[in-house]
């Protein structure tokens, strides 16, 4: 049986974009490698709802390593770029410049392949928001089909010396 999408994507457009990968660095301190998201393709008006793409390449770092010959994204990955995609929208919703990391991932479960040459959409619910904690649920998506979902805590707390965003 197919698992549902955790949103409701009919109404979006995954050809769009709402945030340039330069946009998506005001928010995320990602960089390099680690900078997983190439955009924002839609969110709620309220930030508690996204959806975001990679852009999978043939020279991303894990590709030479991760099954030679046959390439494909580790979990690891999948669930790190929801969580990126989940810190933007606690980042972007907080207005508060931050730090915010894991605390917990749970219900994770793996039902497809992310290979070199996919768009790898990444759908996050916000289930729950504060400035010190928020939850979220990730999935993310190639051609339709869910690849991998799980259930992310963030704690946040302020950088000494920073001030708000706002």
């Amino acid at each position: 049986m197919p698992v549902e999408p955790i949103i409701d994507i009919s109404g979006v457009d995954f050809g769009g974009s709402v945030e340039s990968r330069e946009g998506i660095a005001r928010y995320n301190p990602h960089r390099g490698q680690m900078a997983l998201i190439d955009s924002i393709v839609w969110h709620s008006d309220d930030l508690l709802k996204g959806v975001g793409l990679w852009k999978v390449r043939a020279d991303e770092f894990w590709v030479p390593g991760h099954i030679p010959g046959d390439p494909l994204m580790p979990g690891v990955l999948m669930i790190e770029a929801g969580a990126q995609l989940a810190s933007y929208m606690y980042y972007k919703k907080a207005k508060v410049n931050w730090f915010a990391g894991f605390a917990r991932i749970e219900d994770v479960s793996f039902r497809g392949r992310v290979v070199p040459g996919d768009d790898f959409f990444l759908l996050c619910n916000v289930t729950k928001f504060g400035l010190k904690r928020f939850e979220a649920d990730v999935q993310g998506m190639v051609r339709g089909e869910i690849t991998f979902g799980a259930s992310i805590t963030g704690l946040a707390f302020p950088k000494m010396g920073e001030v708000s965003r706002a």
